[in-house]
């Protein structure tokens, strides 16, 4: 009974032994190897070298005997896909540069596919465009506050040019071909107080924001019809009013309370009532801000009406005969 239960507990590790998986041998080849494990302790002997003289030797040593070699598993794939996310440039907000609404240092392309910034010269938030051959006004930054852009071909003004520039506060036109003016191309900029025009070829003055301190149209062709009906009436904070060359054939009034400086010389002015500057109903009113007065290269005779000067601190420039 003993002897068969040993046979079958015989038979039982015998085929458990048959059917366990076998681990391949793994042969290293010693020819890329300099020295083997059994070597190794024959390779740092310095009992007999003398101090100083001691070198480090440097071998490749094989692994013995056999062993089963692990191979990390396959990174997951949103791990790949991290590290492309990784590798696209962001912005400081976490935006990408590559964006449609990205301008780019350079600022915004102009027509051309230009950048503005490169074309012109970028300051801060000041805009230098002069002397560049443009004939269209160039996209600009959102935060420009000052464009000059004299000495060009800028032949027509439209009403998009200057949209959604909010900081805007000088815009200096001087010595282009402009002829024509959209009607709404200043009027909703709420921070514009500087207009230069001059020497263009402007025949009709657009809507003007009353926010504007200095306004320069000098050596246009306005003529009689150039001007609006009370175009500057509520201009409350207009300093200067330069308008020069014009062929204009009166004053355009009413002129704003605190204006200081009134330029028409070389027009075609013949004459002025007496309340032009002054109110008649009131014979103590002084205006005391309008202090510079030219009317001179006008045909008025200026000694014809002495009463409409009576209200200012000073004499107009003029023709006195």
């Amino acid at each position: 009974m003993k002897m068969l239960a040993r046979l079958v507990l015989g038979l039982v590790i015998f085929n458990a032994a048959g059917t366990a998986p076998t681990l391949e041998p793994i042969n290293y080849d010693s020819e890329t190897y300099d020295a083997t494990l059994e070597d190794l302790d024959n390779l740092y002997n310095y009992e007999n070298i003398p101090i100083g003289q001691a070198e480090i030797e440097i071998a490749t040593v094989m692994p013995s005997g056999n062993r089963e070699l692990l191979t990390p598993p396959p990174p997951p794939e949103e791990a790949e896909e991290e590290e492309e996310e990784e590798s696209t440039p962001r912005l400081i907000d976490g935006s990408s540069p590559q964006g449609p609404e990205f301008t780019g240092v350079l600022g915004p392309h102009t027509n051309e596919d230009f950048p503005t910034c490169l074309l012109c010269t970028c300051i801060s938030t000041t805009v230098y465009c002069d002397d560049h051959e443009l004939d269209a006004i160039p996209a600009l930054p959102k935060n420009t506050a000052y464009f000059y852009s004299r000495f060009n071909r800028i032949k027509k003004i439209n009403k998009n040019d200057f949209a959604s520039l909010n900081d805007l506060r000088r815009i200096d036109l001087t010595s282009n071909l402009i002829s024509e003016i959209d009607e709404d191309a200043f009027r909703k900029l709420p921070h514009l107080r500087e207009l230069v025009l001059r020497d263009n070829k402007i025949r009709q003055l657009p809507e003007l924001p009353n926010t504007l301190t200095f306004i320069d149209i000098s050596n246009n062709r306005l003529g009689r019809k150039g001007i609006k009906q009370e175009a500057f009436k509520d201009m409350y904070d207009l300093h200067h009013l330069y308008l020069t060359d014009n062929n204009l054939d009166h004053i355009p009034l009413p002129l704003p309370e605190n204006l200081q400086a009134l330029h028409l010389q070389n027009n075609n002015i013949l004459e002025m009532h007496e309340d032009t500057f002054c109110n008649v109903k009131n014979l103590t009113y002084i205006r005391k801000a309008l202090e510079d007065i030219r009317l001179d290269g006008n045909p008025i005779n200026l000694s014809k009406t002495p009463q409409a000067y009576m209200c200012l601190p000073r004499l107009p420039i003029g023709s006195l005969v």
